[in-house]
């Protein structure tokens, strides 16, 4: 059972910068990120993966960067230079199995961007 806990969301102007981290406990897998912007509801998009290799989508590639300390148990989201279109519920998530999907997934942390 690998469980996760995500932080420092909030609210910030167009052009800056946040970083989210996620606590992880019970165990080492892939890792990632995922989205869900307000108003759609099935309409979650995973935007960065860290595993053996690191993977971004399209959107956010150039401008966040995803990284973890094992040593804390710590998987991070730096985002900059953040647009008002990233504004969005961003989910850690953990551990992909076979079909794709991942199995564990955080609480989720509230990111505001105003233009």
């Amino acid at each position: 059972q690998v469980r996760l806990a995500e932080s420092g969301g909030g609210s910030v102007q167009a052009g800056g910068s946040l970083k989210l981290s996620c606590v992880y406990s019970g165990g080492t897998c892939k890792m990632g990120w995922y989205r869900q912007a307000p108003g759609k509801a099935s309409d979650l998009v995973l935007i960065a993966s860290i595993g053996d290799t690191t993977v971004y989508a399209e959107s956010v590639k150039g401008r966040f960067t995803i990284s973890r300390d094992n040593a804390k148990n710590t998987l991070y989201l730096q985002m900059t230079s953040l647009k008002a279109e990233d504004t969005a519920v961003y989910y850690c998530v953990a551990c992909e199995n076979r079909r794709g999907a991942f199995d564990y997934w955080g609480q989720g942390t509230q990111v505001t961007v105003s233009s």
